[in-house]
């Protein structure tokens, strides 16, 4: 299925007066635990015109949470209508810490976050996601999202990194682009007299917390920070992913990490990053190498991936997130669970997984594919 831009914005248009629709009843909050949404939002889609026999709930769908899947998410809502054109489902990308503060709440029916809920360490967002279910929360693998190491700098269209280069970058210890260190793994690249000028997150991120840990993984000697949501590096904060890229977008020697989407979005280079193996361009194919080396490290339906972010492997870009839908296994309000089922069948299948990449995201590979597909028709 190919999206057109038109079209996708006129859908999103039909989304958003669906919502607001809904919000006109005091009972709209739906709860990730009890479900509660506006019985009034949505009708069963499942007699519609292009439907087919999806059941698509009566009830309007609410999540929140990553950022760095919310050109993905937003793409997939918009084609959801050719299948439930009556249900509405609304994302607000507000971040990964964010979404998962509301599901617990059951201020949302999923939270999308770029880790799975951690149950160890003195966190305890799994359990709590299970008690504000009252069964299982699972950890869905839905959105490939590369990150870039995005840059601006006039006259190089392409610059390798290594590991320990991009962590002395971000760590401070290497302030200029024509260092000797950068320019012995760019040879026959002119590097400019350029101060570099770091820019992360200052929101607790996903995005901060899956590059710290690809830095941490793959350049151990030169990174010793712990990976973490909040960034622990040098630099100047900016909020969310559109602060930090629109800064290096106005910043000539900037340099942040950002999701693919977004550093296509704001025509910002990208580094090619040599893991050992050789320079990888980020593509749609590279980042989808690394996320098939994953392994499964939930258990039954509980998809949490380890991704290995020191791989090797010839052509695999290796500094990669995956966002997760954060479900309950059993819904409280039957109507939510279909609904949420519908969505994330839709989302989850090949056809709009393939649509994805023309927003800069890696379809799930088809091994992982298939076992998110199991998961969701297991919700109830």
């Amino acid at each position: 299925m190919k999206i057109t831009r038109i079209g996708r914005v006129s859908s999103i248009a039909l989304v958003g007066a669906l919502a607001l629709s809904a919000c006109g009843s005091d009972n709209n909050t739906g709860s990730g635990g009890s479900g509660d949404g506006s019985s009034s939002a949505a009708k069963s889609g499942g007699d519609q015109a292009g439907a087919g026999n999806v059941d698509c709930g009566t009830k309007a769908i609410k999540a929140e949470g990553s950022t760095a899947q919310d050109n993905a998410i937003q793409e997939a809502i918009a084609s959801f209508q050719s299948v439930c054109p009556e249900q509405s489902v609304s994302y607000n990308g507000t971040g990964s810490g964010n979404g998962i503060n509301q599901f617990t709440a059951k201020q949302v029916n999923f939270a999308g976050s770029d880790s799975a809920l951690k149950s160890s360490d003195g966190k305890t967002e799994q359990a709590d996601a299970d008690k504000a279910c009252g069964s299982p929360a699972w950890n869905l693998p839905m959105v490939t999202g590369p990150i870039a190491v995005a840059y601006n700098l006039e006259g190089v269209d392409k610059l390798v990194l290594t590991p320990a280069l991009i962590a002395d970058i971000f760590n401070g210890k290497i302030t200029k682009w024509n260092d000797p260190k950068i320019a012995a793994v760019n040879k026959g690249t002119t590097l400019p007299n350029v101060d570099i000028k770091v820019f992360f997150r200052s929101d607790e991120s996903g995005t901060t917390e899956n590059f710290t840990k690809y830095l941490a993984a793959s350049a151990k000697e030169n990174w010793t920070a712990e990976p973490a949501k909040k960034w622990s590096g040098k630099g100047e904060g900016k909020a969310k992913t559109a602060g930090v890229t629109n800064a290096v977008k106005s910043t000539p020697g900037g340099i942040t990490y950002a999701e693919w989407s977004s550093a296509k979005d704001n025509q910002l280079g990208m580094a090619q990053v040599d893991n050992g193996a050789g320079p990888v361009a980020l593509t749609g194919e590279s980042a989808g190498k690394a996320v098939a080396a994953a392994t499964q490290d939930g258990s039954g339906n509980n998809l949490k991936l380890k991704l290995d972010y020191a791989t090797k492997e010839a052509g695999a870009y290796p500094i990669i997130l995956v966002t997760y839908e954060i479900v309950c296994s059993k819904y409280s309000d039957p109507e939510i669970g279909k609904g949420v089922k519908a969505f994330l069948n839709h989302f989850g299948s090949s056809e709009t997984q393939k649509s994805l990449e023309e927003v800069g995201y890696a379809p799930l590979p088809s091994e992982i594919q298939g076992k998110v597909e199991t998961a969701v028709n297991a919700i109830q």
